[in-house]
């Protein structure tokens, strides 16, 4: 049962999950960032690269996708090591695994533009380069948005697993919060308080990236 007292030892500790909070959303941007910048040209290879290095991409991304975001954690902190920082080690593995996920979602996108576009391109003098540049990759980003709106929800909520490196994110932060204090009867108001910001972040967001994608669909027969 809610309790007047415990909402209020929730606020009075607002600053606490305000912490959490930065780490989570400065984590979950940063994740998808590195996911971008290696996940578009994953999926560019996939679609335009040649054998061996394609073969190359699409096994580490099977690996990626088919191993648990907290082993990759793990093996990167404790293993790899390849910094003192858990916020840097969580960044690169949400990264990698982001990387993996938004590699199909390009590949996906880029293989949906027509091919007739990318020979029209060429047969005016544009090179297989140029053309897939200035004719393929702006369109495939603009499909691509309802994948990445995915994405998103998928890396904000992955970022709850770093606390396995000893990264105070929000939920982390929130779990410190009643069991450090001994207010074990505040748990459901600040389980409430998290779902509500994971709500409200990911309700915003998408309906930003919703406005974006409208703002820059692809108007109808463009593609024809």
């Amino acid at each position: 049962m809610l309790q007047t007292g415990d909402w209020a030892f929730v606020l009075s500790n607002a600053d606490t999950l305000l912490s959490g909070l930065v780490i989570t959303v400065g984590l979950t941007l940063s994740g998808l960032s590195l996911g971008f910048l290696l996940g578009f040209p994953a999926g560019a290879v996939e679609v335009y690269g040649n054998g061996p290095l394609q073969r190359v991409v699409s096994v580490a991304g099977v690996v990626l996708r088919g191993t648990p975001i907290v082993v990759i954690l793990l093996v990167l902190f404790f293993i790899v090591s390849i910094s003192q920082s858990a916020f840097v080690t969580a960044t690169v593995g949400l990264g990698l695994r982001s990387a993996a996920y938004q590699s199909q979602i390009f590949r996906g996108a880029l293989q949906s533009v027509d091919e007739g576009q990318l020979e029209a391109a060429r047969s005016i003098g544009m090179g297989r380069f140029e053309a897939i540049r200035r004719v393929v990759v702006p369109q495939a980003l603009r499909r691509s948005m309802p994948g990445f709106q995915n994405e998103f929800t998928i890396v904000l909520k992955d970022t709850s697993i770093a606390f396995a490196i000893g990264l105070a994110e929000l939920l982390t932060q929130g779990y410190n919060l009643f069991t450090q204090s001994g207010r074990s009867t505040a748990v459901l108001e600040v389980f409430v308080v998290i779902s509500a910001v994971y709500f409200v972040l990911t309700f915003v967001t998408n309906r930003g990236l919703d406005r974006l994608s409208d703002h820059y669909a692809i108007p109808s027969g463009e593609n024809t």
